[in-house]
């Protein structure tokens, strides 16, 4: 017989429930989405604006060297199991190589993650206390309050302007710092702007998270997707003294999202860092590495892929975004913001000439009627916008376009102007 003896009540029923955690854990982005209840027009074929997967429509597909480089990873059979929680030295070793235009990045500085998301996540878990806040960009991506609301993380979004080419409005920005705030968020380029900060825009926002004692989170994976003619430079390229712990991977730039394999980059200032390294690296415990055969991919990719792929996937996107941009500046009551690189273009709704309430209204009816799905400003925290891809093929932008004109057409509320001079 057993001489162990239970301790405290016994359950008499069943009590199975989430975690508060889980529980204050969503996607703000899916949730509206999901609670749109899309019909989409059955005469015409769905044109969906709205997802950042450069694959969906299959025109922007990988280079020969990229998917050479997985096949011969898996054929060798020497990738098969656990690689260190960390990363592949190997690949580390690749990461830091290639990252050289943001600084001195030694292999110790870089961690694999299981995509950007993840890196971002493991940021933030490691930087940010409960009660604490962090500062986002307005519009801006939803990742981070899905990450920050389980954790008990209050955003702050300071507003990006577009009519500065969503420019940081740097006194918005400074006016939400308080004894509380962990950290800074950029996101550079831009989703779901486009833009791309100039050098100087860049070392005014540094500026400040020195002054305040500020570390930035640099959220780079649409890093040197920029049109050409704009430039390109990372946050830690220009910091002296703010620690920054910068977000890259392949997904977008080297469009295979699924394959899920971004990284972190430690860049420390003065020590700064040294505790969040310590960290970092017990995080990776959790989940124990990521995908082995990407890991063992990576040298060859970074090493391999050729300059004319990035350059011919800039100029394809540029391509397709003037083909939007000089479609829907031509409608009257829609105001599209030309991107610089990223994925996507945001255009501006005058809702005073539509006979909708909001942009959610608006973007809904036209899924309805027309089949172009775009996402609603909503989405990013920015009212009176939607947000378009740019990733679709010319022929699908120039029919998606002259949709949204004929739904404009029918939609828009004569010019007050026009009823005035009895026309």
């Amino acid at each position: 017989m057993s001489n162990f003896k239970r301790t405290g009540s016994v359950r008499t029923h069943w009590n199975i429930y989430p975690t508060k955690f889980a529980m204050k854990t969503c996607n703000p982005l899916r949730t509206i989405t999901e609670s749109m209840n899309l019909v989409p027009n059955p005469k015409k074929k769905l044109i969906p604006l709205s997802i950042g997967d450069p694959t969906v429509f299959g025109n922007l597909q990988a280079c020969p060297e990229i998917q050479d480089a997985i096949t011969e990873a898996a054929a060798s059979g020497l990738h098969n199991g656990y690689k260190p929680t960390l990363g592949w030295a190997e690949a580390r070793q690749a990461v830091a190589r290639y990252s050289a235009h943001q600084g001195d990045v030694k292999p110790e500085d870089v961690i694999l993650c299981n995509g950007c998301s993840s890196a971002v996540d493991m940021i933030i878990s490691v930087l940010v206390h409960p009660g604490q806040n962090i500062l986002c960009a307005r519009p801006g991506y939803s990742i981070y309050g899905t990450i920050s609301a389980g954790f008990g993380i209050e955003l702050r979004h300071y507003n990006l302007l577009a009519e500065h080419n969503w420019e940081i409005d740097l006194d918005h920005l400074e006016s939400l710092i308080d004894e509380k705030t962990a950290a800074l968020v950029i996101t550079n380029p831009s989703n779901p702007c486009g833009s791309v900060f100039s050098r100087g825009h860049i070392e005014k926002i540094i500026e400040i998270a020195e002054r305040h004692y500020l570390p930035i989170i640099a959220d780079e994976i649409y890093e040197n997707i920029v049109f050409p003619g704009v430039e390109y430079t990372s946050v830690a390229a220009l910091s002296r003294n703010v620690p920054v712990l910068s977000c890259g991977g392949l997904s977008k730039r080297f469009l295979v999202p699924g394959w899920r394999l971004g990284w972190i980059i430690v860049h420390d200032r003065n020590g700064q860092l040294s505790e969040i390294r310590k960290g970092l690296t017990n995080l990776t415990g959790r989940l124990l590495g990521c995908n082995s055969l990407v890991q063992a991919a990576l040298p060859a990719i970074l090493r391999h892929t050729p300059q004319s792929f990035y350059d011919e996937l800039n100029s394809s996107l540029q391509n397709t975004a003037l083909i939007a941009y000089d479609m829907l500046r031509e409608i009257r009551g829609l105001n599209p913001v030309m991107p610089q690189g990223s994925m996507y273009m945001m255009v501006g709704i005058e809702m005073e000439l539509f006979p909708f309430d909001s942009e959610m209204e608006f973007v809904c009816a036209l899924v309805e009627e027309q089949s172009v799905f775009c996402l609603p400003g909503e989405c990013f925290k920015f009212p009176n916008f939607m947000r378009i891809v740019i990733t679709v093929p010319a022929e699908i932008m120039h029919e998606a376009c002259a949709r949204i004109r004929e739904f404009c057409s029918q939609h828009r509320r004569m010019d007050k102007r026009i009823i005035s001079n009895g026309i």
